[in-house]
């Protein structure tokens, strides 16, 4: 039996990575801030609030005599601040690297720590992105915090390498996709993100891919040899 635990779960990658896991019959546990169909299994539950963390170790310890792997996808994540550096709102940066780093680490330090014993397959899935490994103008914020998310992923590796019972991570670029959040990048105001234009094209010419279809290729990756090769990946790698 495999448990997944899937965060941002409501809608976008979250929600398709839910459905596909849900349909091939595996245990899954989404976290998300709206649960407006209440659907089953689905927390309503803010990711940077301690009761996340909480929610986390009470799925694992459910399932900790019968499952055969454990799986966190850390996808939660807010673009949000857009805009030239100087001319950011300082809650809005503060909010910024507790969704989209100090979540994360949270998540997965509850996740390794209550498994690191287990000898049972682990595995860590952190959604990055290509704005934390190019620079982007307006993105000063989010490419930061996913270039954190990077790093972050790449020291766990190597931690984890020494353990009897190691847990998987990747760090992954999912594309470019068509979700709430290319919404948001295409309501900025060009002067605090002068990439503007290339984003409504992508739209306008068809060139975002759907949460469904990466979802599934999220997962063709996280299923691959590439999850023991590849630290930092994207998931247009997986043909």
């Amino acid at each position: 039996m495999e448990v997944y635990i899937v965060t941002g779960a409501s809608k976008g990658i979250g929600k398709a990575l839910m459905d596909q896991l849900e349909h091939e019959g595996h245990i899954v546990y989404g976290l998300a801030r709206t649960n407006d169909k209440a659907r089953r299994n689905l927390v309503k539950v803010d990711v940077t609030a301690d009761v996340a963390t909480i929610e986390v170790e009470k799925f694992i310890k459910r399932h900790l005599q019968e499952a055969t792997s454990f799986t966190l996808i850390n996808n939660a994540g807010i673009v949000e601040p857009i805009g030239l550096v100087g001319l950011l709102d300082r809650e809005a940066i503060a909010r910024a690297i507790e969704v989209n780093v100090t979540a994360p680490i949270q998540l997965a330090n509850a996740f390794i720590s209550a498994l690191q014993e287990e000898d049972v397959e682990k595995r860590i899935m952190n959604i990055s992105s290509g704005a934390g490994r190019k620079q982007y103008d307006g993105w000063g914020v989010y490419g930061t915090t996913k270039a954190a998310l990077d790093h972050f992923s790449t020291i766990v590796h190597e931690e984890q390498k020494k353990q009897a019972h190691p847990v998987q991570i990747v760090s992954i670029a999912p594309g470019i996709i068509d979700t709430n959040m290319q919404e948001v990048i295409r309501s900025s105001d060009e002067s605090h993100f002068p990439l503007l234009e290339h984003f409504i094209d992508y739209k306008e010419t068809g060139a975002l891919a759907t949460p469904e279809e990466t979802a599934a290729r999220l997962l063709t990756f996280l299923r691959s040899e590439w999850m023991n090769e590849r630290v930092i990946a994207d998931v247009r790698d997986v043909e």
